[in-house]
C-alpha cells in the first residue's frame, strides 16, 4: 500500500474525521473510515493502526471511540466530546438573544461553535439559528470592548472612552458634547440580554453602570483604579431593579407619546428598525408598536414619568388610568 502525502498528521485528521462524521446516531465502519481518509485527506492507513489510534484518542486525548454491532455491521463513532449537543444549543440560544453582540458576530460565533458537534447535529442546529432579536447591537466594537475592559481590570489601570445615546433621528451621538469619559472599571454584568461594565466616576464620585455597546474609541490609561471601597459597596441589585420584562397580558399595537429626549429609552427597548418616530411639536414626537400589554406594561410607563403619555388604543388607555387609579389608593392603605 502507497503511503499518502499526508501520513504525519494521521491521527489528527482522523480524529477530525471522526468528531464532524460521527455521534450517538451516526457510526463509520472500518473500510468507509480507511476510504474517508484516503479520499479526503490523502492518508493510508491499515485497520490495526487506526485500532490503535482510537485507543490512544480514548485513553490520551479525552475523544471517546465506541464501538456498536448494526446487523452484520460493525461501526465507530464518537462518544462524550468537550461539549455535549445540548451545552452547544444552550450556548448558541445565549447569542442570539444577547443584545450587545451584532447579527454578524453572532453568525460568527455560531459558526464556531458547530465545530464541537457532528455535521449532522450542526444542520439541526442551523435549523433552529435565527438571528431575529429586533434590539441586536450595531456596535461592531462590543467584544474588542469587553477585551479592553477585562484588560483593564487585570492590570488595574483606568480607561477612557467616548459614550454615546440615541438622539431622535435614530443616531447613536457623543454624550457630553464627545467629551471624555475617564473611569476605573471594576466588574462587568451581563443583564436584561445587555452587557454593562461597572466602574468608578471620579467626575460624580460614584459608581455607575454603562452600556457596554455604547462605548467607542476606548483605551487604558496608566493610572492606577481608584473607587475600590465604593465599589464594594455597591447593590449590584440596583441594575436589575432598572430592567422590566413585558411578558404576559395580551398583544396589543399602542400609540405612544415622548418628549424627543426620551427617544434613546423607545430605541433601547423596541430597536431602531421596529419603530418610526413622527414628530407632533416642536419637542414632542410619537410611534407605535406591539406590546403585551400587562401591569409589567403600565409599571413601565410611570416609571418614565411625565415626559411619556400612552393615546391609544382607548381601551388601553383606561385600563391604564384605572391600574393608576388604584395603585393610588392602595398607597399607605393598611
Amino acid at each position: 500500500m502507497s503511503r499518502g502525502k499526508n501520513q504525519k498528521f494521521k491521527l489528527v485528521y482522523l480524529m477530525e474525521l471522526m468528531k464532524e462524521n460521527t455521534d450517538d446516531e451516526h457510526g463509520l465502519t472500518m473500510p468507509e473510515i480507511v476510504e474517508k481518509l484516503e479520499r479526503d485527506y490523502d492518508v493510508t492507513a491499515e485497520r490495526k493502526s487506526i485500532y490503535a489510534d482510537f485507543t490512544d484518542m480514548t485513553d490520551k486525548l479525552d475523544i471517546e471511540i465506541i464501538k456498536e454491532q448494526e446487523g452484520r455491521k460493525t461501526k465507530y463513532h464518537v462518544g462524550s466530546r468537550e461539549f455535549e449537543l445540548a451545552e452547544v444549543k444552550l450556548l448558541v440560544d445565549a447569542i442570539q438573544s444577547s443584545k450587545f453582540i451584532t447579527k454578524n458576530k453572532s453568525t460568527e460565533l455560531i459558526n464556531k461553535l458547530k465545530k464541537f458537534v457532528s455535521k449532522y447535529q450542526a444542520s439541526a442546529l442551523q435549523s433552529q439559528a435565527f438571528i431575529n432579536v429586533p434590539v441586536k447591537s450595531m456596535n461592531k466594537s462590543v467584544l474588542f470592548n469587553v477585551d479592553e475592559i477585562y484588560t483593564a481590570i487585570k492590570e488595574n489601570k483606568q480607561i477612557m472612552f467616548k459614550y454615546y445615546k440615541w438622539d431622535i433621528n435614530k443616531k447613536l451621538i457623543p454624550r457630553r458634547d464627545g467629551k471624555w469619559f475617564e473611569v476605573s472599571p471594576w466588574g462587568l454584568t451581563w443583564m436584561d440580554e445587555n452587557y454593562y461594565m461597572i466602574a468608578f466616576d471620579a467626575w460624580d464620585c460614584k459608581v455607575k453602570s454603562y452600556r457596554v455597546d455604547k462605548i467607542k474609541d476606548i483605551s487604558l490609561k496608566d493610572e492606577k483604579r481608584i473607587g475600590e471601597k465604593e465599589f464594594k459597596k455597591y447593590d449590584m441589585s440596583n441594575l436589575s431593579k432598572s430592567t422590566f420584562a413585558m411578558y404576559g397580558g395580551t398583544k396589543t399595537r399602542v400609540r405612544i407619546q415622548f418628549e424627543n429626549s426620551m427617544c434613546g429609552v423607545f430605541l433601547d427597548r423596541f430597536g431602531e428598525k421596529d419603530i418610526n418616530f413622527l414628530p407632533i411639536g416642536d419637542n414632542w414626537s410619537e410611534f407605535s408598536v406591539e406590546v403585551n400589554v400587562s401591569q409589567h406594561f403600565y409599571g413601565w410607563l410611570f416609571g418614565l414619568g411625565t415626559k411619556v403619555r400612552l393615546v391609544s388604543p382607548n381601551s388601553v388607555v383606561e385600563e391604564l388610568k384605572e391600574y393608576g387609579k388604584a395603585f393610588m389608593e392602595n398607597i399607605g392603605a393598611v
